[in-house]
C-alpha cells in the first residue's frame, strides 16, 4: 500500500487527564475516530497534498491510518508548547520527499514551523546531493533549494498553546495524515 494522497492538520486539547488532553486534540485536528498508525518521515513519490476536508472523506471510523505525527503536552501553567509538521515535496514527481516533526517548548509558532521545515527540505535536499551550509539561516537555504529546481514546494503545520492557567494538562498535535 503506497499512499497517494495526504494531508496536513492540528489541534489541542485541555483535560485535567493527560490522556483525554491528547484525545480532544485529535479530535480538534479531526483524526480522534481513526486507529493512527505512526510511521516515519517519507512521503511518497507521486503523492499530492490535498485539504483536510476532501482527505476526511476518503477515511472511515475505525479505519487503521497512517500518520506522521508531533505531540508536545505540558501541565504547567504557561509554558509555551509546540508540535509541528513540515514537509518538502520534489520537483520530480517520481521522487519521494520527506516529512519531518518536530516538538518543543518556548518556541513560537512561526520558529517551531519554520523549524521542522527546515529539517524536512534539509533532509530532501541531501537525498537529493544539493550543496547546502547547514549553518546558513533557513531563508538563505530554502530560496538555495528552491533556486536548484530540484525542490518545488515546502510548507508546515504548526500548533502552539499555553498550559493551561489552573494546570490542567495542554496537548498540542500535529498531524500529515496519509491516505491510500
Amino acid at each position: 500500500m503506497v499512499p497517494t494522497k495526504f494531508f496536513l492538520t492540528k489541534g489541542v486539547g485541555i483535560h485535567k487527564n493527560y490522556l483525554q488532553a491528547f484525545e480532544l486534540a485529535l479530535e480538534k485536528a479531526g483524526i480522534s475516530k481513526f486507529n493512527l498508525v505512526s510511521v516515519s518521515s517519507i512521503l511518497p513519490p507521486n503523492c499530492k497534498k490535498i485539504s483536510r476536508e476532501e482527505g476526511l472523506k476518503y477515511l472511515s471510523a475505525g479505519e487503521i491510518v497512517f500518520v506522521v505525527m508531533s505531540r508536545n503536552a505540558t501541565n504547567e501553567p504557561n509554558r509555551l508548547v509546540a508540535a509541528s509538521i513540515g514537509c518538502a515535496i520534489p520537483a520530480d514527481p517520481n521522487q519521494y520527499g520527506y516529512i519531518a516533526e518536530h516538538h518543543s517548548f518556548g518556541e513560537t509558532q512561526e520558529k517551531a514551523g519554520e523549524y521542522a521545515e527546515d529539517l524536512a527540505a534539509s533532509m530532501l535536499a541531501s537525498t537529493l546531493g544539493l550543496k547546502f551550509d547547514p549553518d546558513e539561516g533557513w531563508d538563505e537555504r530554502e530560496k538555495a533549494f528552491k533556486m536548484s529546481g530540484k525542490i518545488i514546494y515546502t510548507t508546515n503545520i504548526t500548533q502552539t498553546a499555553e498550559g493551561q492557567k489552573d494546570g490542567l494538562w495542554t496537548c498540542v498535535v500535529a498531524a500529515a495524515v496519509l491516505i491510500p
